[in-house]
């Protein structure tokens, strides 16, 4: 059984990695190169290093089409990088914008341990089941296992302690680091943070779904 899942997981990491390199090399090149061509000034150059972010974004929200759990947070996260512009006169709140999203989103998956069904239970039901009926009904019904119920509510509360840790970690290094360091370092946080997060939680419904249903 470990090949095949080393195998299922293989195309997630190559994407992730690649998300990684193109997130970490075009933001700084752009800022490097504002800052040489264009204007010494910090805003000017950090505005620059968001071009590709925030277009990358509408790029994969307009290819996808609907309203998926995917499409909605990069919405949210174009929305919070406008935002960051337009409130955010101190350069360093630039470089903390993409953390506001996923600072946010941290915290709502912790709120969310409070409610009868935790976010990542939905987000969960999105990609185990899409939009098959039988198999969005055979996923409801698990939650009446309690050893379900917990795997659910332990993976939101790994992602929403991962993201706003992340959140804070990046406000200290904005604070304490100069901004090419600053673009360079922290989608690292953000990129290896979620993939592990990502693995984690695969291998741990795989382990969770042996348990709860030996038989499947």
């Amino acid at each position: 059984m470990q090949a095949p899942e080393n195998a299922a997981y293989r195309p997630l990491v190559i994407s992730l990695l690649w998300d990684i390199v193109l997130n970490t090399t075009i933001p700084a090149a752009c800022y490097f190169l504002a800052k040489w061509f264009i204007s010494p000034s910090e805003m000017t150059d950090l505005i620059a290093a968001t071009i590709f972010p925030v277009l990358k974004s509408v790029y994969d929200l307009a290819r996808r089409r609907e309203l998926d759990p995917v499409a909605v947070l990069v919405l949210l996260g174009i929305m919070a990088s406008i935002l960051a512009l337009v409130v955010g006169g101190d350069p360093r709140m630039l470089l903390i914008r993409e953390s506001f999203f996923t600072g946010a989103f941290g915290v709502a998956c912790l709120l969310s341990l409070a409610l009868p069904r935790p976010i990542m239970f939905f987000f969960g039901r999105y990609f185990m089941a899409g939009k098959d009926p039988q198999k969005r009904g055979t996923f409801n019904e698990k939650w009446r296992n309690p050893v379900v119920r917990r795997a659910h509510r332990l993976i939101t509360a790994v992602w929403g302690l991962v993201f706003v840790g992340e959140f804070a970690l990046r406000v200290v290094l904005v604070y304490t680091l100069p901004a090419p360091v600053v673009l360079t370092v922290t989608p690292f946080l953000i990129g290896v943070g979620t993939m592990s997060t990502v693995l984690w939680t695969f291998r741990y419904a795989s382990r969770v779904r042996r348990i709860s249903d030996p038989k499947g």
